[in-house]
This record gives structure tokens, C-alpha cells and sequence, in this order.
């Protein structure tokens, strides 16, 4: 690639960029060591986040911490979710979380809600799979919608759903971003 403009990779590019070198095989004699890279890639990707996926799940706010009414979220209104099932109202966005790991998960998806909330959208999709395995839901599932309540996403998140079937049902995620607001002046 020659003349090309050098930019430093986003979050999210670093983390597929990641999950593509995982999954060729190097050519003979050039094997490199894959967890040294792996480690190395995601070092910088998950600068002040817990290493240990068990500490990211966290379900709710510290007891005693009240949030403040504003930052309370509700679930989107059946007239919302209509709409946005139905294409009357625009998805602005989508992030997969198909196949990657909590920690990989809860980098990409702050740094896509941080991104779109800075955009200015409004209704974004996030799918998490179904992971139903051996009869239990899919440890995505369960844990995005634990995230959306803790402090960094209720600053960006108004709201979520269950997506309709047509945009991937219990395997999706409708989320209200918050609206922007208005520079003091």
C-alpha cells in the first residue's frame, strides 16, 4: 500500500483487525508468537478496563449511589419500537458483537455509543447474538444490557429493547442514544 495517508486505527478497527489476524495461518517460517500479539493489540484497546471479564459484567450501580432522575433509563415505548420494526424510523447505526469476547465486547461497543452519541444519532442497533447454548442464553445477551446501566453508558444511553425479529429479535437490541444538548451560550 504505497501513498496511502497514516491514521492511527479506531477502537473498533483495532478489534476486528485483531479478530482477522486471528484467523489466518502465518506463512511457513513465519510464525509468530499469537498471544504475545494478541496481548500487544489489546494492551492498548482496553487501556483502563478490568482485564478480568468477570469484573465488566457488573449489573448495577454501587449501593448508596443514587442516580440522578435524568439518568434513569426506560424502556422505548411500543409506538418507538413500532416504528423502528417497521423502517418508519431510521436505525443510525449497528454494532455486531457476534464472537468476540466481554472485554472485546465492552471496548467496541463504548467506543461505537461514544461515536454515534458525538454523531448525533439517535436509534442504533446492537446485535448480540443469541448464544443459546446447551438450552442457556448467550453470555452477550445477558451482559450488554447489564452495561447499558452502569455509569458509562447511562451517560449516553436513554434507553433500550429487544429488537423486532426483521433487525435480529432476542439476538438485538434497539438503544436511544441521548439527546446532545445544547452548548451554553
Amino acid at each position: 500500500m504505497s501513498g496511502g495517508s497514516s491514521r492511527s486505527l479506531s477502537h473498533e478497527e483495532r478489534i476486528l483487525w485483531s479478530r482477522v489476524a486471528r484467523s489466518v495461518a502465518p506463512l511457513p517460517g513465519k510464525a509468530a508468537d499469537p498471544e504475545a500479539v494478541e496481548a500487544a493489540d489489546f494492551a492498548t484497546l482496553l487501556d483502563e478496563r478490568p482485564s478480568d471479564d468477570r469484573q465488566i459484567a457488573v449489573s448495577a450501580p454501587s449501593v448508596g449511589v443514587a442516580p440522578p432522575r435524568a439518568d434513569r433509563q426506560h424502556r422505548l415505548d411500543s409506538t418507538t419500537r413500532g416504528k423502528l420494526a417497521k423502517g418508519r424510523l431510521a436505525i443510525e447505526g449497528k454494532v455486531d458483537l457476534h464472537g468476540l469476547t466481554q472485554s472485546e465486547a465492552h471496548a467496541l461497543l463504548l467506543s461505537f455509543l461514544h461515536r454515534a452519541y458525538a454523531d448525533g444519532r439517535r436509534y442504533v442497533l446492537v446485535v448480540t447474538g443469541k448464544g443459546a447454548s446447551l438450552g442457556s442464553d448467550g453470555v452477550l445477551k445477558r451482559a450488554v444490557p447489564a452495561w447499558l446501566a452502569t455509569l458509562p453508558f447511562r451517560a449516553l444511553v436513554s434507553g433500550h429493547e429487544t429488537a423486532s425479529r426483521g433487525h435480529g429479535g432476542a439476538g438485538a437490541l434497539y438503544v436511544r442514544l441521548r439527546r446532545r444538548e445544547a452548548p451554553a451560550g
